[in-house]
């Protein structure tokens, strides 16, 4: 018992002869954790950051302790402390565990974490804070929670511990000690020293973190040794006849470790990376979109590398990335691949920092089979240059595999840089390795080189070989391309003077690709194509700028999206140095806007196709910002979280928030919704929104998204961008499956009518119970009824025009109407009538009834959803004083009995009597002759008698009225008003009074109506009508039998 109550995360305590239970889930008993065990477990909420939730400790708590104060808690756990605690002799030196995190609600695609989530925080790996249960809780000063390592199948797992550390605190040294706010142990008065268990509250150390800024690592067959040991083959396949190598970038910012890959291309792109340690324990595993086409983000299918960031690396593997004792693993194997498995050393290399162009070397296959003394060989290059007065290159070469089995020490090598098509060698160099290794060699080397190979090395047309100068077949090469570090260079194109008067803003975008060519994406607001404007890429230093590259042969509208083929070393080192910048100019202005490009790590929220404009709104403009403008990316990743970042630029100083907006298109009306983000301050914001539903990321690719930056405290919108589309995994969608089959009668909330509730039609949406005339169709009166629209042709009055007046139908109207017989003939003689309803209504005069217009004199039947035209009331517009009046008809007195006449159809106005049952003229009553009898709409009645007369004729006296001889009617209670469920007889001036009793087969036949209707959401014109009588009576017969097994269970136990 005491190990299920541990399972289902209840609160336990220890104690003489076994573990006593406080507070646990109430459904984890017995019965209810065998039937349901998945209602037991601890689920967290994923959701991000705006309003505060409940912390996943509270919902372990009992009903009875939710709604308990504090106080109260306090006291039933130390009373039963004391009695269960009696005959303890010695107690524990911690209390047992309240509460362990379950990983039940994470994505099965991240099966390592490294981090803990406590409702909507994320903690650290190792840190400790103390549990925030919500109101009217608040901070549990005694439950002490820790974000712990648990290792899982080689891996390791955070989860979330708590306890309760009452008892750790020490003694107090006075009589009456006190217990302040935000303390858990009791302190003397007037005593400073803090008695409370300390929190082990993680330090960040800028000089550390600035020290490991930089790391790489190779993979190849050999740098994997570790994969092959005993423990490890069962998980990993090793096996690589293609000789598939690849290197690796790191970047350590922020607590994030940015990772950047190329790969051979013998192989494609891999589905998993694994970051370990030297005993080949899983830290953190992140999985990769291995689509058929690719990956979703545009960069890295533009320059064929992998990226990724692994965020918030806790204190304790930073510590191992800087002692070298990380190794990162990439994993093949799909339907589409074999298994592959190979791993390398993340290790610090100084040459990273002023890294310009990387290489991946590979054994050549020129049979297509890898030399048998080549397998597991494989190198990269870290390659540095300076375009000076006297321009350099600095080469760091790491590799393996180009030694022969008897070159134990002082191994020659030739390093080569040619150019391929013209087989000229630009550098050749004889280096010696004094203790060759079989896993990882650094070597460095230095020359001077002309700018102009410089040039052919930046277009990506110089490779580089290592070979052995012994032996050499033992040969490793590849081309010199641009760093393989993933990055963008951005920038906010803005005014540079604050006196500007201009409204135009933009920003731009570039990356280099693997040729060496810069891609790059502009885009302007407000720049006029009549001022011919003039984009170019200019170099800033200083005061000095300098004209570039003309990117104005590529400006479209307001887009200019191309790509610089050759470019030339400086413009490169400028690039990554940040001295790059974009200048839009004008006839008129030199620099209209600008921008200067900063380098920025690829990776989620910026892994997106493309960024998205904040402007400006022309009614929320503003002397405080003038030119006020920002970027942001967004992008939903692989675990189905959403990432954004934020930039802004002219935005003054002041809290803000960040609302996502969504609506299902753009249209009047459109009904929407916007969600808080996060809020801020300063001009740069990154965030993310854990495990948004799935139902809300889907809208992000169907619907209309727009980003908005809201000042805090003015409500003020400052900045609004609508979102490109932004395209979602497909396993994130939700998931709709063919048993979803609605069942009539079951009752679900989804389909209650909200306030929200609106119809689409005719291109705008209208609200819940609108009438409007269709767009369509003017002759079509429309409803919105339950998010549906419901249209019907206008029904036309049957109308008898007097002497003078002449039926008349003018144009741009649906119904004949009754005239004057002058007016008739002036609207005859007219050359030029109006030509649509819009004009004709502005120039005459008539009634409005709701959101209608009447012309004067006109007739039609008021339009009532969801029953439609009520065509036993015709409404008319008074010519002379524009008073609409809306008599219902007169139905002619009916010659039969009440119970005899019926409706020719449903909509009929009046009751007839069948044929041949016409009573006859000789005097024969065919209805009563009191005014209270319930006769037909609008039914004529006869002459009244006195009250004498109808009681001598056995008539009844009931509360000062009378009926007469065989009248019926509903009785009328003073506190209830008429009740229609039942129906009073007089019958020889005696009085019963009987309620409706419904059938069992009419009962079946309500419940099918009923379930119809919700089904179909919509009222059935050719369905029965639903008996209200019938209904509340078979409810209640249905509850009835309900309890009938109950009763009887009872009486028989």
């Amino acid at each position: 018992m005491a190990n299920k109550l541990r399972k289902s995360s209840g609160i336990e305590w220890a104690t003489a002869t076994g573990t006593v239970p406080l507070l646990e889930r109430s459904c984890c008993h017995s019965e209810d954790a065998q039937m349901e065990p998945q209602a037991c477990r601890t689920t967290t909420s994923h959701r991000v950051p705006a309003t505060r939730e409940q912390s996943p400790i509270l919902r372990h708590l009992s009903q009875r302790s939710q709604r308990s104060h504090l106080s109260h808690l306090l006291i039933i756990i130390a009373g039963l402390l004391i009695v269960c605690l009696a005959g303890v002799t010695e107690g524990r030196r911690h209390a047992p565990l309240m509460f362990e995190e379950s990983d039940t609600g994470r994505r099965s695609n991240r099966p390592a974490v490294t981090e803990c989530q406590f409702g909507k925080v994320l903690r650290e790996l190792g840190s400790t804070w103390y549990a925030d249960l919500g109101p009217p809780f608040g901070v549990m000063y005694c439950i002490k929670c820790e974000c712990v390592a648990i290792p899982k199948k080689r891996r390791i797992v955070a989860r979330v511990q708590c306890r309760n550390i009452k008892n750790e605190c020490p003694p107090a040294k006075c009589d009456d000690p006190i217990s302040l706010p935000g303390k858990c142990c009791k302190t003397c008065p007037g005593d400073r020293n803090d008695t409370d268990v300390a929190l082990d509250v993680p330090v960040p150390n800028e000089e550390e973190e600035r020290n490991m800024k930089h790391y790489a690592a190779l993979l190849t067959g050999r740098t994997s040794y570790f994969l092959k040991g005993e423990e490890m083959k069962s998980m990993y396949t090793t096996y690589n006849p293609q000789n598939v190598v690849a290197t690796a970038r790191f970047l350590f910012h922020k607590k994030n470790l940015y990772y950047s890959f190329y790969t051979s291309s013998r192989i494609g792109r891999p589905r998993a990376i694994q970051f370990v340690d030297d005993a080949g324990v899983i830290l953190e595993e992140h999985q990769l979109e291995t689509t058929l086409a690719g990956t979703l983000s545009v960069y890295q299918n533009a320059t064929g590398k992998i990226c990724g960031v692994w965020r918030r690396v806790p204190r304790d593997y930073k510590r191992i990335l800087r002692d070298d004792r990380l190794h990162v693993v990439l994993l093949w194997g799909n339907k589409q691949q074999a298994e592959l498995a190979l791993a390398g050393k993340v290790a610090k290399y100084t040459a990273l920092q002023t890294e310009l162009f990387s290489s991946l070397l590979e054994a050549p296959l020129p049979d297509g089979k890898t030399d048998p003394q080549l397998a597991g060989a494989g190198g990269t290059a870290i390659v540095s240059t300076s375009s000076g007065a006297a321009s350099s290159m600095h080469l760091t070469l790491v590799f393996n595999g180009v030694f022969g089995a008897e070159e134990y020490a002082d191994a020659a090598l030739s390093v080569k840089i040619e150019l391929a098509e013209r087989k000229e060698v630009i550098f050749d160099e004889i280096p010696r390795v004094r203790k060759p290794s079989a896993e990882i060699n650094v070597l460095e080397l230095s020359s001077p080189i002309s700018i102009q190979n410089l040039r052919l090395m930046s277009r990506g047309k110089l490779l580089l070989t290592v070979e052995s100068k012994k032996y050499p077949h033992l040969r490793i090469q590849g081309h010199i391309v641009t760093r393989a570090s993933c990055e963008i260079f951005q920038t906010l194109l803005a005014p540079h003077s604050a006196e500007s008067s201009t409204k135009s803003s933009g920003l731009a975008w570039v990356y280099l690709n693997t040729d060496g060519s810069l891609a790059y994406n502009i885009e302007t607001e407000h720049v006029n194509t009549r001022d011919r404007p003039n984009i170019s890429l200019i170099e800033e230093q200083g005061k000095r700028k300098a004209k570039l590259e003309d990117l104005t042969p590529s400006f479209n509208f307001n887009q200019a999206i191309g790509s610089v083929e050759k470019l030339g070393p400086k413009v490169l080192e400028s690039l990554y140095a940040g001295e790059l910048g974009v200048n839009v100019a004008t006839e008129h202005e030199t620099s209209l806007i600008r921008g200067r490009l900063v380098p920025r790590p690829v990776a989620d929220a910026r892994d997106s196709a493309e960024p998205i404009l904040l402007k400006r709104q022309e009614h929320t403009q503003d002397a405080q910002n003038p030119h006020a403008v920002g970027m942001a990316w967004m992008s939903i990743d692989n675990e189905c979280n959403l990432h954004y970042e934020v930039t802004l630029n002219g935005v003054p100083a002041q809290d803000l928030q960040l609302y996502l907006e969504e609506k299902p298109i753009e249209a009047i009306g459109a009904p929407v919704t916007r969600k808080l983000l996060e809020e801020f301050n300063g001009s740069y914001l990154e965030g993310f929104f854990l495990s948004m539903p799935s139902a809300e990321l889907i809208k992000l690719e169907m619907s209309v998204c727009y980003l908005e930056v809201h000042a805090k405290h003015s409500k003020q919108l400052l900045l609004r961008g609508k979102l490109k589309s932004t395209k979602v995994p497909g396993h994130c969608f939700p998931v709709y499956t063919d048993n979803n089959v609605p069942v009539p009668g079951d009752h679900n909330d989804n389909h209650l009518v909200n306030g929200e509730t609106k119809c689409f039609h005719s291109g705008r949406f209208y609200n819940e119970s609108e009438q409007w005339r269709s767009a369509q169709d003017a002759c079509q009166m429309c409803a919105c009824l339950r998010g549906q629209s419901n249209c019907e042709v206008i029904k036309c009055p049957a109308l008898k025009c007097k002497a003078t007046e002449q039926l008349l139908q003018r144009e741009g109207e649906c119904c004949p109407s009754c005239v004057p017989k002058k007016e008739a003939a002036d609207y005859s003689a007219q050359s030029s009538p109006a030509t649509n309803a819009s004009d004709l209504l502005q120039q005459r005069r008539g009634c409005r009834l709701g959101e209608q217009f009447h012309p004067a004199g006109a007739s039609w039947h008021p339009f009532l959803p969801p029953n439609g035209f009520d065509t036993c009331t015709t409404c008319s517009c008074d010519p002379l004083t524009l008073e609409i009046r809306c008599p219902r008809l007169v139905c002619p007195p009916l010659q039969c009995s009440e119970k005899l006449a019926y409706r020719p159809d449903k909509k009929a106005c009046c009751k007839i009597c069948p044929e041949g049952k016409q009573s006859s003229s000789n005097g024969h009553k065919a209805a009563p002759n009191n005014p209270n009898v319930l006769q037909d709409q609008a039914m004529q009645r006869s002459p009244s008698h006195s009250a004498e007369e109808v009681l001598a004729n056995g008539g009844c006296k009931v509360v000062n009225k009378v009926y007469e001889n065989g009248q019926e009617w509903h009785p009328i209670l003073m506190s209830h008003g008429e009740q229609k469920c039942i129906k009073c007889r007089c019958k020889d001036s005696k009085v019963n009074c009987d309620r409706k009793r419904c059938s069992r087969s009419t009962c079946q036949q309500q419940t099918r109506v009923t379930s119809k209707r919700r089904l179909f959401e919509k009222p059935d014109a050719a369905a029965p009508a639903i008996d209200e009588c019938c209904s509340t009576q078979c409810r209640r017969s249905r509850r009835h039998h309900k309890r009938q097994p109950h009763h009887q269970q009872r009486s028989s136990s």
